[in-house]
């Protein structure tokens, strides 16, 4: 594997700060770093690569290979239980999962098809017997699966699912049935082609009473002949937009009997006699326990999309240092792209957020392992995580498609090429902002917890407490829009506009924007929707409804602070003090570049003046200046070297393009035989007109 930790001097010769390469490396490579170095060894492979142009038969053959391949190295077994040869090791998992993103998307999912959601259900959702039963066939491919849950008609809402599964207390068997054409199973990995069996997601029912949704392990298909098993149907999604490598498709359930022990059971039992019995006596928090035992396919999509975001962004900004366009600063040289101011608006923006979402990234995974290992393991840490979860993965899965789309345009034409990987990746990951969750529900769910969240710390206060706290967020709002504070701003920043700019500088400054903002948004919420529940039903959704954007937007806020705490927390534990004044700064680019996004707020609100905002975009741009000349070793530090990148354009052939034009312009205007320019002669004309 190609050492790519090997420190970059490029910056040393444009400002007073380094960069440590290796040791920022070993930063974002974090807890599990020899996980992802094994794994991103694998990813280098050729034999795993994505090979564009295939079709999608031939391509879904060799992805089903490749994960043959991956159970030959020991690369996918790391949170099964040592008993059946895993490691129980679940953060580790996660952290190699997403590495495979850099060989090809549709091999990560598949595999995460396999291993992260089907295999998973049958490891927490069902018993020791379960396990010892299913487990070593699905870790050694014998039993391909599906993790059959989403359904046609209710996509994200799971507890609404149609399926049901009948208790049957004569043969004790559960009968699965799809009641009608929108409730067939959708999106299903493995189900066009390869998946043997299945994790059915149902509503259990028995002696008449719906218990709501359980896991249910369903076979599919004869092993020998491939055809599908009596009462059961299945379409081909066929050619989808991105991740052609999997056979996604559909399924249905006419009396398809399974024996009662193929219910998972941890969470929801039926006896023999068809009585039920749950360790969790509440229906709704059954329910969340359940999905939230499958929380990691949300982790390991946010971290891929950190991955996915690394390698666009090394590819393009390596191009950018190299690629030369116009010469306006002088009449023989051309510049290099990323000097442009316009560029790196374009590129180092992107390469700050995407750092961000890294440390951020980090930091779920540590919390994933520490619910899923035990060590963390209560009721708020699983409600944590899932927040957590949710919040980042909606905002880093979008993060990777514009940035895949800003660096596809930024190439210009090279970059719509398939060989520099921008589109192939773009079209791949595309379903990553609805895969697991779609992202603006997801962002709800958060919304709701800062919700629930709030109404638990004012809920119980008594009423002097309260009156306080109302008559303070009153004097807040009066101080803030009615201007006062932008006069008292305004005021200290009379005569002085890089004081009023470096003033937004300050880490404690951007923290107070950040959190001010989520924390009045969630406030303003929570008042307008505080009578909601004692209207009737219908009056109160519309409230709900009427106050949903303000939601999402005050979750977004949310994450976007969560990403902005884990880049300062990471500052704190780097050493050299080039590598971190560097970080320093690209973490205020991120900071800053936040407060410019939603500047609109802040006015409008009070937070920031009229004229501390106009020193805010060419303050970031000066920030982006001092970080320019770091930004190869920034984007050097992610640890990729050319078998995980795979893009002509990134490979150095354009700096040799361009010396080559270079020594060729060089030499013909050395030569006495080249022509002369045009608006030389004019020249020459009218000195010599003027002579005269």
């Amino acid at each position: 594997m190609t050492n790519v930790l090997t420190p970059v001097s490029s910056a040393a010769e444009h400002g007073d700060a380094t960069v440590d390469v290796a040791a920022l490396g070993e930063l974002l490579l974090g807890k599990w770093a020899h996980v992802r170095l094994a794994a991103r060894e694998l990813a280098g492979l050729p034999e795993l690569h994505k090979i564009e142009g295939l079709s999608h038969t031939e391509h879904r053959r060799r992805v089903f290979e490749q994960l043959g391949l991956l159970v030959q190295k020991n690369g996918v077994h790391r949170a099964f239980p040592k008993r059946l040869g895993g490691s129980d090791d679940h953060g580790g998992n996660v952290a190699g999962f997403e590495e495979l993103v850099l060989a090809d998307p549709s091999l990560q999912i598949k595999g995460g098809v396999q291993w992260g959601l089907f295999g998973s259900a049958v490891l927490h959702l069902g018993t020791e017997e379960h396990q010892d039963k299913w487990l070593p066939g699905i870790m050694n491919l014998e039993i391909p699966g599906c993790f059959a849950m989403t359904e046609i008609g209710h996509g994200s809402d799971v507890a609404s699912i149609a399926t049901t599964a009948t208790y049957d207390e004569v043969t004790q068997e559960f009968v699965i049935n799809t009641p009608f054409r929108a409730a067939w199973k959708e999106f299903i990995g493995n189900a066009a082609v390869d998946g043997l069996a299945a994790v059915v997601f149902a509503q259990l029912i028995t002696k008449g009473v719906n218990h709501g949704v359980h896991a249910f392990y369903v076979e599919l298909r004869d092993p020998a002949s491939k055809e599908f098993l009596p009462g059961i149907q299945g379409l081909d999604d066929n050619i989808k937009g991105g991740l052609n490598g999997i056979d996604n498709g559909r399924l249905a359930f006419a009396n398809v009997r399974i024996p009662r022990t193929n219910l998972l059971n941890r969470y929801g039992n039926v006896a023999e006699d068809g009585s039920y019995s749950s360790p969790i006596a509440s229906p709704g928090r059954r329910f969340f326990t359940m999905l939230g035992t499958l929380v990691q396919g949300r982790v390991s999509l946010n971290g891929a999309a950190v991955a996915a975001s690394k390698v666009a962004l090394k590819i393009a900004i390596q191009y950018a240092t190299e690629r030369r366009q116009f010469n306006a600063a002088s009449d023989t040289e051309e510049v290099v792209l990323l000097d442009y101011q316009r560029h790196q608006r374009r590129l180092l923006p992107l390469l700050a957020t995407t750092y961000a979402a890294a440390f951020a990234h980090e930091e779920l995974l540590v919390k994933f392992d520490g619910v899923f290992s035990g060590a963390q393991d209560t009721d708020e840490d699983r409600q944590d995580l899932e927040t957590l979860a949710a919040a980042l993965k909606s905002l880093t899965t979008w993060h990777a498609l514009d940035t895949l789309q800003e660096c596809r345009e930024a190439c210009g034409g090279s970059g719509f090429m398939v060989e520099n990987r921008f589109t192939s990746l773009r079209a791949d990951l595309d379903i990553y902002a609805t895969f697991e969750g779609d992202n603006t529900v997801l962002l709800q769910l958060v919304a709701k917890r800062l919700l629930a969240d709030y109404s638990k710390e004012f809920g119980n206060l008594d009423f002097g407490v309260l009156a306080r706290f109302v008559v303070g967020q009153a004097a807040d709002l009066t101080l803030n829009k009615t201007g006062l504070r932008q006069v008292a701003q305004s005021i200290a920043d009379t005569g002085s506009a890089q004081k009023s700019a470096k003033a937004l500088k300050d880490e404690d400054t951007q923290r107070q924007l950040l959190a001010e903002r989520v924390q009045s948004m969630v406030a303003e919420i929570a008042s307008a929707l505080k009578e909601a529940a004692k209207l009737p039903k219908e009056q109160g959704a519309a409230i709900f409804n009427d106050n949903q954007d303000a939601l999402i937007e005050a979750a977004r806020a949310h994450a976007e602070l969560l990403q902005w705490e884990a880049f300062t927390t990471a500052l704190g534990k780097v050493e050299d003090a080039g590598t971190k004044r560097v970080l320093t700064l690209l973490r205020d680019v991120f900071g800053l570049g936040l407060i410019e996004k939603h500047l609109d707020w802040y006015l409008m609100n009070g937070r920031i003046s009229m004229q501390r905002a106009r020193t805010l975009a060419p303050y970031l741009n000066r920030l982006l200046a001092k970080a320019r000349p770091h930004a190869l070793d920034l984007v050097d530090a992610f640890g990729y070297g050319p078998e995980h990148l795979r893009a002509t354009i990134a490979s150095g052939i354009e700096r040799e393009r361009q010396d080559e034009a270079r020594e060729y312009f060089r030499n013909l205007r050395a030569s006495s035989d080249g022509p002369v320019d045009e608006k030389i002669l004019i020249q020459r004309a009218k000195a010599s007109e003027k002579k005269k």
